[in-house]
């Protein structure tokens, strides 16, 4: 760590916090289980996004002990929408384990928490310095900017150790969070607005007196264009959809029948495998719009089929993993958000076609 006025930064960086903070929801509590909530919401989805679920998750599931006897179907159900699910079932998992081996309450140590599933060193420092007022660094993607830049550092070694030598040990959690809200909000990846920078005298980056060292790029995730033809079967006013395997993508979600088109086949006869199960359809598809979506590295296009059953056609499902549902009971289901998209574009279609 360079030779820096330390505790100059962490008054000048908490002054500046506690004027220009954003007002959200986990930071008027202390409870450590809905900072952990919030947390895990957070990784890789944006605050907008999280807002609602949030507070939808909370009422749902107020306590560990209430996460712990609630059916993964009902979390993911609650979740259905955020995306990356993992973070769901390793949240319940996480409750079972809370459960049987820490009484129904988070862990006051590194240690324990770590050892959760799902819980790295960014969370279980967040954890600790919020709800516990410990002194422990949480390091996520803002704060390596800001302390990349204010100390000309690259290595994340040395990024932890100047986190941990910065950290405010009588106010750990303002310190942490007053980092990553200057890093969401001032020190931005490709403009950042110095002017307005409380630490902007203290950054050696910004005074240009020394050449910039830049973190080392990580490795692009190569993007993969995909047609995912998804199909709307209707009967009277219900549609079809089926749930996915316990394992591997999107798994244990309920969807709409569809999936990725491999090599050259055609649009339609990949739907028809994918409702194969079925048996087949009289019935000509009806083309009523597409979706835009990324799951992981797949960037998709969803054209969406429209199959209006009449009365005479029938359908033996198969077996439990498919299911007639009225579209606005969709909520009662974990379905995926490709589904989500989709039955709104069944519903303005059918507003347009009135």
């Amino acid at each position: 760590m360079p030779s820096t006025n330390l505790v100059l930064i962490r008054r000048r960086l908490l002054g500046w916090y506690e004027n220009n903070r954003r007002d959200l929801p986990w930071r008027r509590t202390s409870d450590p289980y809905a900072i952990w909530i919030s947390e895990t919401m957070l990784q890789q989805t944006q605050v907008k996004t999280v807002l609602p679920y949030y507070q939808t998750f909370l009422k749902a599931f107020p306590t560990i002990t209430e996460l712990d006897r609630a059916p993964l179907q009902h979390v993911l159900r609650v979740w259905s929408g955020l995306g990356y699910y993992r973070r769901a079932e390793n949240l319940k998992k996480s409750a079972s384990e809370l459960m049987r081996r820490h009484g129904g309450t988070m862990p006051r140590d590194y240690e324990s928490l770590r050892a959760l599933p799902g819980i790295g060193d960014y969370t279980a420092g967040a954890i600790l310095s919020i709800a516990f007022q410990k002194a422990y660094p949480a390091v996520d993607s803002n704060a390596r900017r800001v302390l990349g830049r204010l100390f000309n550092m690259a290595g994340a070694k040395q990024l932890r150790t100047a986190a941990e030598e910065l950290i405010s040990k009588s106010n750990p959690g303002d310190m942490n969070q007053a980092i990553m809200e200057l890093g969401a909000t001032i020190c931005l990846p490709a403009e950042p607005l110095c002017l307005l920078c409380p630490l902007a005298a203290h950054c050696r980056v910004h005074s240009g007196s020394e050449a910039s060292k830049k973190p080392a790029s990580r490795k692009t995730l190569k993007l993969t264009n995909v047609t995912w033809p998804l199909a709307i079967i209707r009967r009277g006013e219900k549609i079809l959809l089926r749930r996915r395997a316990n394992r591997g993508l999107l798994a244990g979600m309920w969807e709409l029948p569809g999936g990725e088109k491999p090599g050259n086949d055609g649009t339609l006869i990949t739907l028809r495998r994918h409702l194969q199960e079925i048996g087949p359809l009289s019935v000509v598809p009806l083309g009523i719009g597409e979706i835009r979506h990324s799951i992981t590295y797949r960037r998709i296009r969803a054209p969406i089929f429209l199959f209006d059953l009449t009365g005479t056609d029938t359908i033996e499902l198969p077996a439990s993993n498919w299911r007639w549902v009225a579209p606005a009971a969709l909520n009662r289901y974990p379905a995926s958000s490709m589904t989500l998209k989709a039955a709104r574009v069944l519903a303005s279609y059918e507003k347009s076609a009135c």
